[in-house]
């Protein structure tokens, strides 16, 4: 079996290393996406929620960054299945909150990226599987 794709390696990092800053976002300044949001901070709920969220945006970055070199298997399919899980089911959730008014038009670009990376992965591996089907 051959080695991760490039676009798969760099998709993995970028996806990481955003994921880790949202972590960290989340765990040391929830208010300043919760503002992006039309959101308020009370620093005890919402807060509590947002520094609860950090160790599962971290955790999936370690996760992506560890199979950055995976060829693919399905330790890695499972990986990434995750990974989409995760995103699509954020963007779902952040448009339902748009549409009852519990967020503001703020929560859009963060579901355009969610939307992004889960169709981003998707295609990498589907490009990854055509070519090994012909190889």
């Amino acid at each position: 079996m051959s080695n991760a794709s490039g676009a798969f390696r760099y998709l993995t990092i970028f996806s990481a290393l955003l994921f880790f800053v949202l972590a960290v976002i989340w765990m040391f300044a929830p208010a300043t996406l919760l503002a992006n949001w039309g959101v308020a901070f009370d620093g005890g709920t919402t807060g509590l929620v947002g520094r609860r969220a950090a160790p599962l945006y971290a955790g999936m970055g370690v996760a992506l960054l560890l199979a950055r070199n995976a060829p693919p298997s399905p330790a890695r399919t499972a990986v990434v299945a995750g990974f989409v899980t995760t995103c699509l089911l954020l963007a779902l959730l952040g448009l339902v909150e748009w549409v009852v008014g519990n967020v503001a038009a703020g929560i859009l670009p963060a579901v355009s990226v969610e939307v992004g990376l889960a169709l981003a992965f998707l295609f990498v591996v589907r490009a990854e599987g055509r070519i090994a089907a012909r190889g």
